[in-house]
C-alpha cells in the first residue's frame, strides 16, 4: 500500500505531523485533535485502494470513479464525504500539444484523500504552498480543496496564454504572402484546434461544480463538508476559470476562423492556377488549330502555292499569340 501512497500525514491547527502507519489510527488522531489527515495517493489499484474506502468510508461509486478515472469535471456530495474531479492541464512547448490528467479528492468531516492519474496533476506544489500557510490551513479540509482548485485553474491561466502564443504564431504563417498555401499548415491548424477541444473538456465542465461551491445563483444553501466562510475563495477561484473559459472560446473562434481564411486562399489560389492554365491552354489552340487546318493537305487552299504562305502563317500565328498573351495578362490571368 504504500507504494502508491505518495503523502501522508495530519494537520492539527494549521501544522503538519506525521500520520501513523495505521490509516485507521490517523484519522482518530485526528479527530481527537481536531484537525485532519490528507492523504495522497498515485493510479492506486482496487485492491490497494481498499484499505483506503473502508477506513474512509468512501461512496463506492464515488471510488470506482476514481479507480476507473477517464471522468469529466464534476462535484457530487454523499452521506458521509464530498467527492470533486479535476482535469489538470499541461502544456508541452515541445510538440505544442495539450495533454490532460486527472485529480480525484474526497473531502471529509476530517479527512482528504486525493486520487492523481497522469503527471499533470501540482499536487505536491499544492502541499507545501499549503503548509507554509498555517491559517489557511487551520480551515481543514475545505483549504485543501480550495487550494487544489486554484492551483488547477491558475495554471489554465498559463496554458490558455500559451496557447494564444502559439495561435498569433500560427495565424502569422498562414497571412504570409507565401506560407499559408503549404501543405502542412491545414494539418497544424487542425491539430491545433484538437488541442483547444482537449482544453475545453477540462475547463468547460468545472463551472457548475465551482458554482456550487461558490454558493451562487441557484446554489446558494452551501455545500456539505465545506465550510460556509470558504465562499468567497471558491468564488474567486470561479471568476478565475471565468476568464479561461472566455480564454477558450476565443481560441476555439479564432482558430476556426483562421482556418476558414486558409481554405479561402487556397481556393484563390487555385483559381489563380485554373485561371493560369486556362489561359496558357487558349494560346496554345490557336496555332494548334491554324497548323492542324494547313496540315489537311487539300488541293484548293488560300495561297497554298504561294512562296510566302508560310512565313505568313507563322507570323499571323505570333501576332496571334502575342494579342492574346497582352489580353490574358491585362486581365491578371497570367
Amino acid at each position: 500500500m504504500r507504494s502508491v501512497i505518495v503523502d501522508c500525514a495530519v494537520y492539527r491547527h494549521g501544522h503538519r505531523t506525521e500520520g501513523p502507519e495505521d490509516l485507521s489510527d490517523a484519522l482518530d488522531a485526528a479527530r481527537a485533535a481536531g484537525g485532519f489527515v490528507w492523504i495522497g495517493l498515485h493510479e492506486p489499484s482496487e485492491r490497494e485502494f481498499e484499505l483506503v474506502t473502508h477506513e474512509f468510508g468512501l461512496h463506492p461509486l464515488a471510488v470506482e470513479d476514481a479507480l476507473k478515472a477517464h471522468q469529466r469535471p464534476k462535484l457530487e456530495v454523499y452521506d458521509d464525504s464530498l467527492f470533486m474531479v479535476l482535469k489538470p492541464v499541461v502544456y508541452e512547448p515541445e510538440s505544442d500539444t495539450v495533454s490532460a490528467g486527472e485529480v480525484m479528492v474526497f473531502v471529509g468531516d476530517a479527512f482528504v484523500v486525493t486520487v492523481r492519474h497522469g503527471e499533470g496533476a501540482p499536487l505536491a506544489a499544492v502541499r507545501r504552498r499549503l503548509e507554509e500557510e498555517p491559517e489557511m490551513l487551520g480551515k481543514g479540509p475545505t483549504s485543501v480543496l480550495y487550494a487544489i482548485s486554484d492551483a488547477v485553474v491558475d495554471h489554465y491561466l498559463d496554458v490558455a496564454t500559451e496557447l494564444q502564443t502559439d495561435l498569433e504564431e500560427l495565424e502569422a504563417e498562414v497571412f504570409q504572402p507565401d506560407g499559408g498555401g503549404s501543405r502542412n499548415t491545414a494539418s497544424r491548424i487542425y491539430t491545433f484546434k484538437r488541442q483547444v477541444l482537449e482544453f475545453r473538456r477540462a475547463t468547460g465542465p468545472l463551472v457548475p461544480p465551482l458554482t456550487r461551491l461558490a454558493g451562487t445563483g441557484q446554489f446558494g444553501s452551501g455545500v456539505p463538508f465545506v465550510d460556509d466562510k470558504a465562499r468567497p475563495f471558491f468564488r474567486d477561484v470561479n471568476d478565475h476559470l471565468a476568464r479561461v473559459n472566455e480564454s477558450v472560446e476565443s481560441l476555439d473562434r479564432l482558430v476556426s476562423d483562421i482556418l476558414n481564411a486558409h481554405l479561402a486562399q487556397m481556393s484563390v489560389r487555385q483559381n489563380d492556377d485554373m485561371r493560369k492554365i486556362s489561359a496558357w491552354a487558349a494560346m496554345a489552340a490557336v496555332p494548334t488549330m491554324i497548323a492542324g487546318i494547313y496540315g489537311m493537305n487539300f488541293d484548293h487552299m488560300p495561297e497554298l502555292h504561294w512562296l510566302w504562305s508560310y512565313p505568313v502563317v507563322i507570323v499571323v500565328m505570333a501576332v496571334l499569340e502575342v494579342l492574346l498573351y497582352r489580353q490574358f495578362k491585362r486581365r491578371g490571368w497570367l
